[in-house]
């Protein structure tokens, strides 16, 4: 309850109070009702179950739910207006109303494939630890690919996944073809299908993948110190001016450059430890090494 400055018509005191709960504003000293509708301009109740903080004008639209967030939900404890719980006949009415309204939202092919393919993205999402920009990205790139019917005799799963791989790589975060295939439970080459008929039909512009900033994510693997770190950025700036890292994967350039920050730091790790931070063999990176060494001792 709030006490107002505002004088009370009847008695002329400065006692009106506004009660929230009841929505009324009533004199405290002599009871009398000013008004019994005053509007509630904070937030909508919440249920214990709910994960959304839902304002007064509700949730925020998202391309990531298929129907962007603006079906309404029916409220799902049976109770009425007042806190009663309902009788048996209108909970099982409330029940087969319930059913239906969750069956309108998806009503055609296109929203049930989009409400599977959403929820896929919101899988791969979490075992990826991938922020919510990066989904929202994959969720308008599958849309576009809906439309241009590129989902036709490929699994909803593995375009899901290869959207998502293109939303990494648009936005320079280093995600292997092979992390986002074993966290969707596909073939690497599936993906990779499905990946290059994305760039292809829907003319998607890939930036070069930046190799030093797959530094941070194979260190972060293996437990590796900042020092070690700068190093291998060093040397792959040195490799980049003389231009020996055009071509090559750069998961495999950083994994060499931080053994070989390795061996000039002291730091004890192994070239295995490193391979396996990186999501590679360890004859990869001993070839990188190679093929580092060489460029950098002329």
């Amino acid at each position: 309850m709030i006490q107002n400055n505002d004088s009370c018509p009847r008695c002329t005191k400065n006692k009106l109070v506004t009660d929230g709960t009841i929505g009324e504003v009533f004199c405290g000293s002599c009871g009398f009702v000013i008004s019994d509708q005053i509007s509630d301009n904070g937030s909508e109740r919440t249920f214990s179950d709910s994960t959304v903080n839902r304002s007064r004008t509700g949730d925020k639209i998202s391309l990531l739910r298929h129907d962007k967030g603006l079906s309404t939900i029916i409220n799902p404890s049976d109770k009425d207006a007042s806190g009663k719980p309902l009788s048996t006949s209108m909970k099982a009415s409330l029940t087969q109303i319930r059913k239906w309204d969750s069956r309108s939202q998806s009503k055609d092919s296109t929203d049930r494939n989009l409400k599977q393919a959403m929820g896929e993205l919101l899988k791969i999402k979490e075992k990826l630890s991938l922020p919510d920009s990066i989904t929202e990205r994959a969720a308008y790139i599958y849309r576009k690919a809906l439309e241009k019917k590129l989902t036709r005799g490929r699994s909803i799963s593995g375009m899901a996944a290869a959207v998502l791989y293109a939303a990494c790589r648009e936005a320079g975060i280093p995600r292997s073809l092979n992390e986002v295939s074993n966290a969707s439970n596909l073939k690497r080459g599936t993906l990779a299908v499905n990946y290059r008929a994305l760039v292809k039909e829907l003319e998607l512009s890939m930036p070069i993948p930046n190799t030093v900033s797959c530094i941070a994510k194979i260190a972060s693997g293996a437990t590796l110190s900042e020092k070690t770190k700068r190093s291998a950025a060093n040397i792959l700036k040195k490799a980049e001016d003389k231009g020996i890292i055009a071509g090559k994967d750069p998961m495999g350039m950083a994994a060499a450059a931080l053994y070989l920050s390795c061996l000039k730091t002291g730091q004890n790790v192994t070239q295995l430890a490193i391979a396996k931070a990186a999501g590679m063999t360890e004859v990869t990176v001993r070839n990188r090494c190679k093929s580092l060494k060489q460029v950098l001792e002329k």
